[in-house]
């Protein structure tokens, strides 16, 4: 989403709380000057992708031990 410096100045909390699921562009004179998002959100999107991927009640310790085995 982009929107304008003034629009972030009119409506922050709203973009603050957008910037939790998108990135959003603020623009100056019809440039982009600056990003809000979330600095956790690439971590999670890995630990969703990750999620299923060990069967339901595998220890770590298993894990790790069938992770050597077919690494």
């Amino acid at each position: 989403m982009t929107i304008t410096a003034t629009e972030l100045r009119a409506n922050p909390g709203k973009y603050l709380a957008l910037a939790v699921e998108e990135d959003v562009y603020i623009t100056q004179h019809g440039k982009v000057v600056a990003k809000l998002s979330n600095p956790f959100r690439n971590r999670l999107e890995v630990a969703e992708s990750l999620f299923g991927s060990v069967p339901a009640g595998m220890t770590l310790e298993e894990a790790r031990k069938d992770n050597t085995r077919n690494g």
